[in-house]
């Protein structure tokens, strides 16, 4: 991306590298909150809506697969269940703390075989081409500063005919759903974050870059741009999240 081209953080116009850095300091400020927020801000949705993601996945022996914007390793918890015994699941996070704390949390878990941990950036995965079987990323690609380049590096990480699944919150279809959804996230998330996680500030910005990222139609345009084939998807809880599945043909 361009030095000069500026992207969201939330509703503030930086630049990429600035972006990269900020998002990077606002999940090391809710680390070690953030799964106690997911609960409380989804009433535990988001548990319903990770285990619609990894039903998706393809499951066969020896397969390899990709958590992007792992966080504090939910979804990686479900793909590495439902996986064979043989099967890898590579955890790639921005953030050292939430891949720590993830780490942490798989191992109180008893969860260790077969799984990696990488700090890498979403647009400069350090994986050969044509490593993996699947790829998930819940929650985090509204977060990344270049998108087109980050579903770019995720597209050649994969083997050909394997899936990309992308779960991110989206545009709510109905109207009386969102008068109260945008409400509800405007007004109450942030206090939770004050109040929860002493930091109004960072759960501000996870509001805003919602409102901020591609609706469903410009999201699947954005996958095919990339390069993806047979990019479809489907709302969730009317659209308050939608799960993306394209493939690399």
């Amino acid at each position: 991306m361009a030095d000069d081209v500026t992207v969201d953080f939330g509703y503030r116009q930086v630049s990429a590298q600035e972006k990269t850095r900020l998002v990077n300091a606002v999940f090391s400020s809710v680390a070690t909150r953030y799964d106690l927020m997911n609960d409380l801000m989804s009433l535990g949705i988001h548990r319903l809506w990770k285990r619609y993601c990894a039903a998706l996945a393809p499951q066969k022996p020896g397969a390899v697969a990709l958590d992007l914007a792992c966080g504090t390793g939910d979804m990686a918890v479900l793909l590495r269940r439902a996986a064979a015994p043989d099967c890898r699941v590579a955890l790639c996070d921005l953030n050292q703390n939430m891949l720590q704390l993830g780490r942490d949390k798989l191992h109180d878990q008893g969860l260790v075989q077969g799984l990696d941990y990488v700090c890498a950036d979403a647009a400069q995965l350090p994986f050969a081409d044509n490593s993996f079987d699947y790829a998930t990323m819940a929650f985090g690609l509204r977060n990344v500063a270049d998108k087109p380049a980050a579903l770019r590096a995720l597209r050649a990480k994969l083997k050909y005919g394997c899936p990309l699944i992308i779960l991110e919150f989206s545009q709510v279809s109905s109207p009386l759903l969102r008068f109260f959804y945008e409400r509800y996230s405007q007004q109450l998330i942030p206090t939770l974050g004050r109040l929860v996680a002493q930091d109004a500030d960072s759960y501000r910005y996870l509001v805003e870059s919602i409102k901020m990222h591609p609706d469903q139609e410009t999201l699947k345009t954005m996958m095919e741009a990339a390069g993806f084939s047979r990019v479809d998807y489907h709302n969730l809880s009317g659209g308050i999240v939608a799960l993306h599945r394209g493939y690399k043909l």
